[in-house]
């Protein structure tokens, strides 16, 4: 993000051009890549969940992170793309309380399945906090509403069970 914010800014002073950058957090939802070692964390973990009769969770699933409904990113990028003329970088992703621990997302999952989590203390958890302000975002969208991950897991279980034969894996 930072040099590319460089090179914004480089633009704008050298040719007067404004570009800015967007930065989602953890992206998820159907059409995602859901290849079990090379995706996103919840399309990784659908993909585990349905060939699994327990869900396997690398490390302790204490880690909290913020997971953005791809949907919700895309409205957010459309927005982005009519109304923001900053060259300010612009970070697309749910508030800061609404991080929750990878378990809890394990878990909504697991129960998506009907299955059970087991945790792999032997892997590591990475790190534990990568929290992401968005309040630029929401001082110009005070009234957006974000799909609840809930509602937004569900959704995307039911699609990954309804196009498993052609998803990107």
């Amino acid at each position: 993000m930072y040099m590319l914010d460089v090179l914004n800014r480089t633009y704008a002073a050298q040719h007067g051009r404004q570009y800015t950058s967007v930065v989602p957090t953890n992206i998820y939802g159907p059409h995602d890549n859901f290849h079990l070692t090379n995706a996103h964390v919840i399309p990784a973990l659908i993909h585990k969940a349905s060939i699994s009769p327990k869900l396997v969770v690398a490390g302790t699933g204490t880690p909290l992170r913020q997971f953005i409904y791809s949907e919700d990113l895309a409205k957010l990028l459309v927005f982005t793309l009519e109304h923001y003329d900053s060259i300010e970088p612009l970070i697309l992703s749910v508030p800061p309380e609404s991080e929750l621990a990878i378990g809890d997302v394990a878990q909504l999952i697991a129960d998506e399945f009907g299955i059970e989590i087991e945790y792999d203390s032997t892997k590591a958890d990475g790190q534990h906090r990568k929290t992401a302000s968005n309040s630029k975002l929401m001082t110009l969208l005070p009234n957006f509403e974000f799909t609840p991950i809930e509602l937004g897991i569900k959704k995307t279980v039911h699609w990954f069970k309804e196009n498993k034969d052609k998803i990107r894996k």
